[in-house]
């Protein structure tokens, strides 16, 4: 039989403010010591008055209107009460039943496929405390609380049940992250947990209405989790329904090491948490105007750069797709552009729009993800990738050497033309001392050298290779080429 699958993503991604949600305590928390960034207030104390952070109830409004959501004229705040180590006050202060936005939705393309995925709702709320888990010498277990997190403004985007795969799963929260990115509202780091998600999982047979017991997935820190463990999830509900076993609705974390979902605990239901409005902060009224003002100031955004890079650069749309995932990856992209290309010249901004994504999206993101490093966090400076691009282009690098650059640029960010001097890494003009290089190649590959003559062309890529390989990548591939051909003729028809 058949099955559809099911996935309803819930993503929290915390606010860039300032200070916390409900206190005038720092949220930079990071890399402060434990229990550094509290009082009253966020330590959850009796008799002490939450207040509403005004710029982090702005970053709600802004983002719900990227995501095409209505704005409530009134919005409220709730109690939502559940025991947990890391709660302090024993209750989660949200929204509920009247968020800030709410009937909304993005559309993402999987393979060229688009589809629209609805938003239920964009709500605030307040992040929890960090619990840490040590073990003794001895063995024992035990558990520290950091409070340094609680507190800090948490947004909470609920999205509607309607996607059906886990590459959907993955394009929508890429999609998700770029909107917050380009807002400025949210760092987006999936690793650092400024960009949660929970997914919700279900599968039914083909065609079929009735809803089954869904799942909630927790503990997915990066796309590629995210991809593996709603895989994983859907094949082995699939499994239990085959088997004649029971579906049941319950709590599962995701262990990446075991590349599988484990059962944490039953799944709640929304009035287990007995929701009631927050007595000790006032409902919000929100103005229209102010919306309106909001809306004004509101940055270009993902959808909009990427056809602006398809119509100003005359970029592949699936270059310009990868490169607006990031705003930052999007801003070092023109910020290198700018350096190399004249805006008023077409043919050449085109061109060299294209030789620099295929770097960003090639070596570059290689290097990067090898590293686990944001382009902005790279050594690497526009300014000096920009020098590099230059250097190639004016036949100062060959590609192999040029890559060599880059490699040690990335390492170090040192200018690529000092590097490429120390290194003695400078194109080869000296036809002679090339010549020289294809006579030992020649020499030393006799094998090679007669598969080439017996009509086998690979053995000709193989002995350039070589050529490459001895002159340190300084002899450009096309010259070599037809010095080895020249070397052959020479040597049959003498």
């Amino acid at each position: 039989m058949d099955y559809e699958i099911i996935i309803g993503l819930e993503v929290h991604a915390q606010l860039l403010t300032k200070s916390k949600m409900f206190c005038s305590c720092s949220a930079d928390y990071a890399t402060a010591l434990p229990n550094t960034h509290v009082c009253p207030i966020c330590l959850g104390m009796p008799g002490v008055l939450p207040t509403i952070n005004k710029k982090a109830i702005e970053y709600t409004i802004m983002t719900a209107l990227a995501l095409n959501c209505s704005i409530s004229e009134y919005a409220r705040f709730d109690r939502k009460n559940y025991p947990y180590p890391d709660l302090m006050k024993g209750y989660q202060i949200s929204q509920y039943d009247h968020p800030v936005g709410q009937h909304g939705g993005i559309t993402i393309d999987t393979n060229g496929n688009k589809k629209r995925i609805g938003i239920t709702r964009v709500h605030l709320e307040e992040d929890v405390a960090k619990l840490l888990h040590r073990t003794t010498s001895y063995g024992e277990s035990y558990s520290l609380v950091d409070v340094n997190r609680a507190g800090v403004p948490l947004l909470e985007i609920v999205g509607e049940p309607e996607i059906n795969s886990p590459e959907e799963a993955r394009q929508y929260l890429i999609k998700l992250r770029g909107i917050l990115q380009y807002l400025g509202v949210s760092t987006g780091n999936m690793e650092e947990g400024s960009f949660r998600c929970d997914a919700n999982i279900s599968i039914r047979p083909s065609g079929s209405t009735e809803l089954l017991p869904k799942v909630e997935v927790k503990n997915m820190n990066s796309f590629k989790a995210v991809f593996r463990a709603l895989e994983y999830e859907a094949q082995r509900q699939t499994q239990l329904l085959e088997q004649g076993d029971r579906l049941i609705q319950e709590t599962r974390g995701w262990v990446e090491e075991k590349g599988a979902t484990v059962s944490q605990r039953s799944k709640e239901y929304a009035h287990d948490y007995r929701y009631f409005p927050e007595p000790d902060l006032p409902p919000l009224v929100l103005d229209t105007a102010w919306i309106e003002e909001i809306k004004s100031r509101l940055p270009e955004l993902p959808e909009a750069t990427r056809d602006r890079f398809l119509t100003q650069y005359g970029l592949p749309i699936y270059d310009a797709n990868l490169l607006t995932s990031s705003k930052a990856l999007a801003e070092y992209f023109e910020n290198c552009l700018t350096v190399v290309a004249d805006s008023s010249d077409r043919t050449t901004l085109s061109k060299k729009a294209k030789e620099i994504s295929n770097w960003l999206l090639g070596d570059f993101s290689r290097l990067l993800n090898a590293t686990n490093t944001e382009i902005q966090n790279s050594k690497v400076s526009p300014q000096h990738f920009a020098e590099l691009i230059n250097l190639i282009d004016k036949g100062s690098l060959t590609s192999p050497a040029a890559k060599a650059v880059f490699e040690e640029m990335f390492h170090t960010g040192r200018p690529p033309i000092q590097i490429m001097e120390e290194k003695g890494l400078s194109q080869l003009s000296d036809t002679d001392e090339i010549r020289k290089a294809i006579k030992q190649v020649i020499a030393n590959n006799t094998k090679a050298v007669f598969d080439f003559k017996a009509g086998k062309q690979q053995a000709l890529t193989f002995l350039i290779g070589q050529v490459v390989k001895a002159t340190k990548g300084r002899a450009q591939p096309s010259v070599v080429k037809e010095l080895i051909l020249n070397e052959m003729e020479e040597k049959q028809n003498a």
